[in-house]
């Protein structure tokens, strides 16, 4: 009997790479011209070398999310940043995006145009315009309601793949961790809950980070949050990273919920967070930078590269203990981004 796709397969953890590994990336060449970083790589985006130290960096995203209005955010805000989000922690400065959706037959056209208006107002304040797209409407049954795809472009001449990171990094996570994705599934259980999603573009954030020097690396924690985006950066990068649990910044509330809900914060989406590799000469000034920004209050240094444990994650907990801190597998919260 032929093999199909499950749930674990697109929750961004191990069980996803393995997908992308063995039934797609095979068949895609991925490379080609002047691409310098390319689908194989696994990275926010492609690279596209344009001149001595001059890169174009693109991306492509689809979004579902239940509910698709949700505290802090809906799903056209979150089809807006996520794509921005992408371009921006590869170094990019994103300049357009196009916007692709399927809609079911009897959706209602009000909501719609509320998603549509959303992906307007969030595009415009981020200061990255939707100049182009396309519009199909499906049979009932067929999907969901609405899927909706961003793919953009930007400009680049300070890359920060998530393969960067050198041993004696620092590690920066921008904000707390856990609100977007507590937020869906407080919604979904009907959970009485002040917890917002923090769905942002963080363009405006990146620019004031690489306006200084020592930035090596930076990665979105969406799918997979915290635990899965510092697997993949620690395993692109060929270095240990090690972590403390006291260190990482989660709300009174998000750790709450997840305890009432039996969900690890740090392994549940963010959309409006960075983690980032910074030397660590140079980790107290981008620290600075990143507070003075109203996306940033939060941040903190939670953690240093080794040469140790390559490509593993190491968490030391609030007692002092050591364990591996893997990327989630098994038990995915589906349609979370």
């Amino acid at each position: 009997m032929s093999e199909r796709v499950t749930l674990e397969e697109g929750a961004g953890g191990e069980e996803m790479i393995n997908l992308l590994k063995k039934s797609i990336l095979p068949y895609i060449e991925g490379r080609g011209g002047e691409v310098e970083l390319g689908v194989r790589e696994l990275d926010d985006g492609a690279v596209i070398k344009v001149d001595e130290g001059k890169y174009i960096i693109f991306t492509t995203d689809s979004h579902v999310v239940d509910p698709r209005f949700f505290p802090g955010g809906d799903l056209g805000k979150l089809a807006v940043a996520g794509t921005i989000n992408d371009l921006a922690a590869m170094g990019g400065d994103p300049k357009v995006l196009s916007s692709g959706v399927v809609v079911e037959e009897g959706f209602e056209k009000a909501e719609l145009e509320e998603i549509s208006k959303s992906m307007g107002r969030t595009a415009e304040r981020a200061g990255v315009p939707i100049v182009t797209g396309d519009l199909k409407v499906v049979g009932g049954g067929e999907i969901d309601g609405i899927i909706i795809n961003t793919s953009g472009f930007g400009f680049s001449n300070k890359l920060t793949p998530s393969s960067g990171l050198k041993p004696g990094n620092k590690i920066i996570v921008s904000g707390t961790v856990g609100d977007h994705g507590m937020s869906i599934v407080a919604s979904r259980e009907n959970f009485d809950s002040s917890i917002k999603s923090d769905v942002a573009p963080v363009n405006d954030l990146v620019k004031s980070i690489l306006e200084g020097d020592g930035v090596t690396a930076m990665k979105d924690p969406t799918r997979g949050g915290l635990a899965g985006a510092l697997n993949e950066i620690a395993s692109r990068s060929n270095v240990g990273v090690k972590v403390r649990r006291e260190d990482i910044p989660v709300t009174s509330e998000v750790r709450a919920a997840g305890e009432m809900l039996g969900i690890d914060p740090l392994v549940i989406a963010n959309e409006g967070k960075l983690v980032i590799g910074v030397e660590v000469s140079k980790a107290e000034e981008v620290l600075d930078a990143i507070r003075r920004h109203e996306l940033g209050k939060d941040a903190e240094i939670i953690g240093t590269c080794t040469e140790d444990n390559k490509g593993k994650v190491i968490l030391e907990t609030e007692i002092g203990s050591l364990r591996l801190l893997k990327s989630p597998r098994r038990k995915p919260i589906p349609r979370i981004c």
